[in-house]
């Protein structure tokens, strides 16, 4: 068996590879995170010659899908069995394939169905409980936002995890040709890797929005840690458009009461979703658009993806999507021109 540590840093991705002696096999690499599917293209072919496990961390959510997708056997390495991350990146490449191979049973498999929180389902969902108060309050105080007015026809689509080298250009294709507006939630990493794909998005006029760096669970970063995932990631953005991102959607709505607290000393305001097309499980192009017009009213905010995966689907769906939503009369706007629930 060979064990494949994969860590993430501000520039992009550090693979080492380790055997059951903990000998190294492959001299280290370093990948950006444009070339995701080299990376990939790669792990294949070494698991096609030995059994390979490959490694992440739970502060890194971009990788799992596209490689569970396509065949790799993945798995996650959480907080409780490796030493304290940096102030900004994952621990070492060789330190998760060496917890592999030291401790194999310790770490969860990931699986398409589960996602990047395969086995810590209770927990997240326990977590999101706990901060339900306070994300009221913030809802309340107008820096959270889950739905606009009802009485309005319009929907807000949203696409998280990009930019994609292919499938945003596929989704800003359709929306183009329907007259739509969008927002898109981008990750900090692929901001640095595909900064003309940001500015096509802000050139068709679409809005853009903060969702991390790496596409981390929140729950397990320090406050300062989550800081600098938010403020970099804008950072990033203002670079490529000169204007820096005002909401926040937290990876997997992941929003404990000490996630909470960090973010409200943060400037932005949350934004979450009242549809969520799960295309991230990649049911069908007919499944998801059937779950999003099934599900849509008027003001609703609807959560899709065209990054950090295979998005095929969603990209197939789309137009069925757009054509049923204005059939029923509703205008297609960005976030921040939904009218507010309170209006």
């Amino acid at each position: 068996m060979r064990y494949a540590g994969i860590a993430w840093t501000d520039a992009g991705y550090r693979v080492e590879v380790v055997d059951g002696a903990g000998e190294q096999v492959a001299e280290p690499g370093e990948w950006g995170a444009a070339r995701v599917g080299e990376l990939i293209a790669w792990l294949r072919a070494l698991s096609a010659e030995h059994a390979l496990s490959v490694v992440l961390d739970s502060t890194n959510g971009l990788l799992d899908g596209p490689m569970t997708a396509a065949g790799l056997e993945v798995y996650r390495a959480d907080p409780w069995l490796l030493p304290p991350r940096p102030g900004f990146g994952s621990v070492s490449a060789r330190r998760l394939a060496q917890q592999a191979r030291s401790a194999p049973g310790l770490l969860a498999r990931v699986t398409s169905e589960g996602g990047s929180l395969t086995g810590r389902a209770e927990e997240y969902f326990e977590g999101v409980r706990r901060g339900e108060p306070i994300l009221a309050g913030l809802t309340a105080a107008g820096r959270s936002f889950e739905h606009g007015h009802r009485g309005t026809p319009e929907v807000a689509l949203t696409f998280d995890d990009g930019p994609d080298p292919l499938h945003t250009r596929q989704v800003l294709d359709i929306l183009d040709r329907y007259g739509a507006r969008a927002t898109f939630f981008c990750v900090g990493h692929h901001v640095t890797a595909l900064p003309d794909e940001v500015r096509r998005i802000a050139a068709a006029g679409h809005e853009l929005g903060n969702h991390s760096w790496s596409h981390p669970y929140l729950p397990d970063l320090t406050p300062q840690q989550l800081r600098e995932q938010l403020d970099r990631t804008g950072e990033a953005v203002a670079r490529v458009t000169g204007q820096a991102p005002t909401r926040f959607r937290p990876p997997y709505g992941a929003l404990t009461p000490e996630v909470l607290a960090a973010l409200e000393e943060y400037p932005t305001t949350l934004t979450m979703w009242d549809v969520d097309a799960r295309d991230w499980a990649r049911p069908g192009p007919d499944q998801i658009a059937a779950t999003v017009l099934e599900a849509v009213h008027p003001g609703s905010v609807v959560l899709m993806h065209e990054g950090a995966g295979d998005r095929a689907q969603t990209v197939q769906a789309l137009p069925r999507i757009i054509e049923g939503l204005l059939e029923r009369g509703l205008e297609l706007v960005t976030v921040g021109e939904l009218q507010s629930p309170e209006a």
